[in-house]
């Protein structure tokens, strides 16, 4: 049944009035109001600021609602999205529901047009990782009554928009401090994007660190990546080759400290003995590098468990957003040791 075939009279009245205002017909009120396909972007935009103007607010969705949790990625092709993924699955079973993995857009928002297939599928929430939501597509998500929540968001969260997080400062320090503890005085790092919050949380970490211990950070050792193999490969690579090259690399993932170990394997370097490296998540993987590594562990997993509970637990009542950060941890395996003197 459409939204507007049982509307009330006031209802009616309200839908009409739109139509009006926005120069459409009625059944195109009601084609926006049911997430059809088949109208412009620039009329669903001007139909939706008037319902939202007109304080039209939609039936709360019934029992033909799908028992799914959808999970968003920009892209699936990372051994921490299995993590993630676990996370939510474990929740989401616990609570009768089914998980839809969806890769769409990029790390900053999903494409326009999937907002146009989750309103037509009416999961009974959505889980999205590393992205921000244009507020077109918060205010239609609320306007259907679905749920979402940001799992590490790229940049600083919107009071309104419920998220979850770790302690990427602290991360950051507790990796360095690891380093310079061991006497290391030249440490580069390989973060992240320069436009992820979380990059430039274990950037400013990293950069505490080394002022706590007195250490100049040198603009040649600090390299922006995209927490894949092949950054921390191509940087690793680069770092050995400047005048006064680095004894120790704290790299932003794992998958990076994985560029800097082959990286190091290329240039004939043993590490830890000539180049000591922490890498960043604590992924499965880690513990089964050559040699194992040394990194921060990042709870992604209960990361993905607290933001599915967030969708299927009721909504505080104030209605306030929540936002959650969980802690990190350092875990010391064998790819760090001190500097050899000379």
């Amino acid at each position: 049944m459409d939204e507007d075939d049982d509307a009330t009279d006031e209802g009616r009245v309200t839908l009409a009035t739109v139509a009006r205002k926005a120069g459409v017909s009625l059944p195109t009120v009601s084609k926006v109001l049911n997430g059809r396909a088949d109208v412009s972007h620039q009329t669903r935009a001007k139909v939706e600021r008037l319902l939202a103007a007109q304080g039209y607010r939609r039936r709360p969705p019934g029992p033909t609602r799908a028992p799914l949790v959808e999970l968003v990625f920009h892209e699936l092709e990372s051994v921490w999205a299995v993590e993630l993924i676990l996370g939510v699955e474990t929740v989401a079973k616990a609570n009768g529901a089914t998980v839809v993995l969806t890769e769409s857009g990029t790390r900053h928002a999903p494409a326009e047009d999937w907002v146009e297939g989750v309103l037509r599928r009416r999961p009974l929430g959505v889980v999205l990782v590393f992205s921000t939501l244009p507020e077109p597509v918060k205010r239609r998500l609320r306007s259907y009554g679905i749920p979402f929540v940001i799992i590490d968001p790229a940049g600083d969260p919107d009071p309104d928009v419920p998220s979850v997080g770790s302690a990427n400062w602290a991360g950051g320090l507790a990796a360095t401090r690891h380093l310079t503890d061991l006497g290391h005085r030249r440490v580069a790092v390989i973060t992240g994007p320069e436009d992820l919050m979380c990059s430039l949380a274990r950037l400013d970490g990293y950069r505490s660190a080394m002022a706590m211990a007195g250490l100049y950070v040198d603009p040649a050792l600090v390299r922006y990546g995209d927490f894949h193999v092949q950054s921390g490969y191509r940087h690793a690579m680069e770092l050995p080759a400047l005048p006064d090259p680095p004894t120790a690399l704290f790299a932003g993932s794992d998958l990076q400290a994985l560029g800097v170990l082959q990286a190091a394997r290329v240039r004939g370097l043993s590490v830890p003995r000539d180049l000591s490296v922490v890498g960043y998540d604590d992924v499965s993987l880690a513990q089964w590098t050559s040699p194992p590594l040394t990194t921060v562990h990042q709870p992604l997993r209960h990361m993905a468990e607290e933001a599915t509970r967030m969708l299927l637990e009721p909504a505080d009542p104030d209605g306030t957003a929540r936002r959650i950060e969980l802690a990190t941890r350092l875990v010391v395996r064998q790819t760090t040791a001190g500097p050899v003197a000379g």
